[in-house]
Order: structure tokens, then C-alpha cells, then sequence
């Protein structure tokens, strides 16, 4: 199957597989990677609610510091607001009730990518960090979502469990194509296979896991006139019943 991501699918996502929450039961030990403190509620919150209740332990690794959301207020000056959104993810799992956590603190906006000079120490930092543990799943950004640190963060999971020669379940999740003024073209490759997750009995509890990320859906912080702000529309595509994943097959 060959598609059009961002164009056709994301027109019509309910024509995608629904998929009932016990199709996660036997996924085993499984790793959430966000590119920032805040992705992995957005993109994962319903699917990490289900694998806590059905037992599965879940880790989440967050990649950057997320410093660069308010990178002129002088109340949250950068070492503030990287305790700030840390702290908003330890409440947001805890809703979801997960307690692992590891914050890998890159820099925000600067994640390295495979053009660049650190990337190869960054996966080797993962490498070790993977091969600590024993994760039978990761679910990672999109390859193709239009931000680069999301990107960037897919390429070093991927050389990371390639170098640490490890056989998990890659799973997929959307961001920022879910914004029809960011979404880019992107073949969908035929070792891909799509499918929703059923999320409907805890859809509430992934609302209030990203309504604690109040840095990020208030005006907690107001001393930036540049600082970034999840919208209400941007925020009703991760309101839905169900969540959206792209699996590698191959």
C-alpha cells in the first residue's frame, strides 16, 4: 500500500482500523519517546492509560528540555522553565498513572540529526540507555512530522536500536501533521500499516494528563510575547476517542 500521509489519511481518519484496547494486551514492557515534555500525552496518552490498567510497565523518555516554549520570559529563564515542564510531565503521567520517567535533556529546537556533528554520541547514549532496559515497544514520533526535532528524534531511536541490535515494535505517532498549515507530503511506505486505537473509556483521563501541562494551554506564563501556546484547535485533534498510530511491519 502506498498513500499520501498528511492528505489523504488525516482528511479522513475514521476510515482507518479500530482497533479495541485489549489489541495492546501483549505488547510487554513498553517505551514512550517524546520529543518534548508534553508530545507523549498529546500523541500517547490514551494508549499509555490502557497499558498501565491491562499491567504493562511503561517508561517514557523525554528527548529535549523544552526550553525554546518561552525563550524570552525573564519569570521562567531556561534552567526555571526546564524544572517547570519536567515537573508538569511527572503530573501528567501521574494522572495516567505512570511514575517512569527519564528526561535525556537536549537541547529544545537542537536536537541533532544525522547531518550533525553529536548525533552519533546522542546514540550512543541511547544505545546504552535501551540495552539497560528490556522494552518489547517504543512508540516514536513520525518520521515525517513537519518539526525537526520530532524527526530528529525518530532517526536517533531508530539508530539507536539499530546499533544496539534490538527487535521491538516501532510505533508511530502524529503531532504536528494533525495542523493543516504545517503538514507536509510524505509517502507512506508499504512496510507501514495504519490503525486507531480505542480509546473512548479513557479519553478523560488523557485530557487532564495535557491540561496539566498548563506552560504550554494557559497563559501561565505571560511575560513572553513570542512564547509558544497549544491552540484550541490544534488541542481538539487530540481530543478524540481514539488514537491514531503508523506501525513498522518489517
Amino acid at each position: 500500500m502506498t498513500s499520501i500521509v498528511p492528505q489523504l489519511l488525516l482528511a479522513n481518519p475514521e476510515q482507518i482500523p479500530l482497533r479495541p484496547a485489549k489489541a495492546i494486551a501483549d505488547f510487554g514492557s513498553t517505551l514512550i519517546v517524546a520529543p518534548h515534555p508534553d508530545d507523549e500525552s498529546l500523541g500517547c496518552g490514551g494508549a499509555i492509560a490502557l497499558l498501565q490498567q491491562l499491567s504493562i510497565p511503561v517508561e517514557v523518555l523525554v528527548i529535549s528540555d523544552g526550553t525554546q516554549s518561552h525563550p524570552n520570559s525573564r519569570r521562567y529563564p531556561a534552567p526555571a522553565l526546564r524544572d517547570l515542564r519536567e515537573s508538569e510531565t511527572r503530573t501528567a503521567l501521574s494522572i495516567l498513572g505512570v511514575n517512569a520517567v527519564t528526561f535525556f535533556r537536549l537541547q529544545d529546537g537542537a536536537v541533532p540529526h544525522k547531518n550533525t556533528s553529536d548525533f552519533e554520541p546522542a546514540v550512543a547514549c541511547l544505545r546504552d540507555y535501551l540495552s539497560s532496559r528490556n522494552f518489547r515497544a517504543l512508540f516514536l514520533p513520525w518520521r515525517y512530522d513537519p518539526h525537526p526535532d520530532h524527526r530528529a528524534t525518530w532517526e536517533l531511536l531508530t539508530a539507536a536500536i539499530h546499533t544496539a541490535n534490538l527487535s521491538v515494535r516501532q510505533i508511530e505517532y502524529l503531532i504536528w501533521d494533525w495542523d493543516p498549515l504545517q503538514r507536509k507530503d510524505a509517502t507512506l511506505l508499504v512496510n507501514v500499516e495504519l490503525w486507531r486505537l480505542d480509546i473512548s473509556t479513557v479519553i478523560d483521563l488523557k485530557q487532564q494528563a495535557i491540561a496539566a501541562y498548563r506552560s504550554q494551554t494557559t497563559d501561565l506564563i505571560d511575560d513572553d510575547p513570542e512564547g509558544f501556546r497549544l491552540t484550541p484547535q490544534m488541542l481538539a485533534h487530540f481530543a478524540h476517542s481514539w488514537e491514531l498510530y503508523l506501525e513498522q511491519t518489517q
